[in-house]
């Protein structure tokens, strides 16, 4: 496997890695400035396009997006590595706790497709979709149903996987508190009402909106990758690290799920984030998947 990278140039949000060019790229929805990161290959520019997105709380930036992107583009392989708004304009980082909370789970759904869609339109005929832990569950709820006829497959890595039970019991180990008590009290309040000094997500003692934490707390099958890849067109291939204890019950659920488009992939000695040579064993699944495509 190709290893070139090329040191920054011009600015920040440039860089030349294997005859490629990156740049941040921004379009506007609902009064907010998205951005996300483009890297375009001279092999393929916009026409053949990963489209990843990140987990919760998190951004483009972060050391597993970003070595997708450079491994991806040593293979040919252009990428857009979007940072989901999460309420927010502009956003750039991880999510700061201090900020009141304001966005919702299914959010992320509509913004992945005005990605696709701006791809559609730059000229990509086949895109496809990648994701890390949350950002899996979040883009196969896009793509169940997706209208982009350019959009022919997905890669996970590590996606959200979870029962009603354990989503529950997860809230109580984490906070030593009743998840239902507090999902019943957002529920009677108006969504923009705000719950202070709360547990919410990775935030302790935060400032969250009812509508976001019912948005995030009220379960739902969009919160469980596997459930959803019973109903998945397109094929997809999910990479499960043997020593992921994040989202540890994800073998045992993609087990239960009969459909031909689904193939998985376990790397030994991986974790949740796929570190070093873990990311190597990643892009070299999915070359295979690739070409199977």
């Amino acid at each position: 496997m190709r290893r070139t990278f090329c040191s920054a140039l011009l600015a920040i949000s440039f860089f030349c890695t294997n005859m490629a060019v990156a740049e941040e790229v921004s379009l506007q929805y609902k009064n907010l400035k998205l951005n996300a990161n483009l890297v375009l290959t001279e092999e393929n520019g916009y026409e053949k396009i990963f489209l990843i997105t990140h987990g919760t709380l998190a951004h483009n930036g972060m050391e597993i997006i970003t070595a997708w992107q450079e491994l991806l583009s040593d293979e040919g392989f252009s990428s857009l590595a979007i940072n989901l708004s999460l309420g927010l304009d502009d956003r750039h980082g991880m999510y700061d706790c201090q900020t009141t909370h304001n966005h919702r789970h299914a959010d992320a759904a509509e913004e992945i497709a005005l990605w696709a869609n701006w791809l559609k339109e730059q000229g990509s005929s086949e895109i496809i979709l990648a994701a890390h832990s949350r950002g899996g569950s979040q883009t196969v709820m896009f793509s169940n149903q997706n209208t982009v006829p350019e959009i022919k497959a997905q890669v996970l890595l590590a996606p959200e996987a979870t029962t009603k039970q354990k989503h529950t019991d997860n809230y109580q180990q984490r906070y030593n508190q009743d998840l239902a008590s507090i999902l019943s009290k957002a529920k009677s309040m108006q969504p923009e009402a705000v719950l202070e000094n709360t547990n919410f997500i990775y935030c302790e003692n935060t400032q969250v909106t009812a509508g976001s934490f019912v948005g995030y707390y009220e379960y739902s099958s969009n919160f469980n990758t596997p459930e959803l890849l019973r109903q998945a067109t397109i094929p997809t291939l999910v990479f499960i690290g043997s020593e992921d204890d994040t989202v540890a019950d994800l073998p045992e659920l993609l087990g239960q799920v009969t459909n031909d488009k689904l193939q998985t992939v376990t790397i030994e000695g991986a974790d949740h984030f796929f570190r070093d040579l873990y990311m190597d064993e990643v892009i070299e699944g999915t070359l295979e998947f690739m070409e199977g495509l």
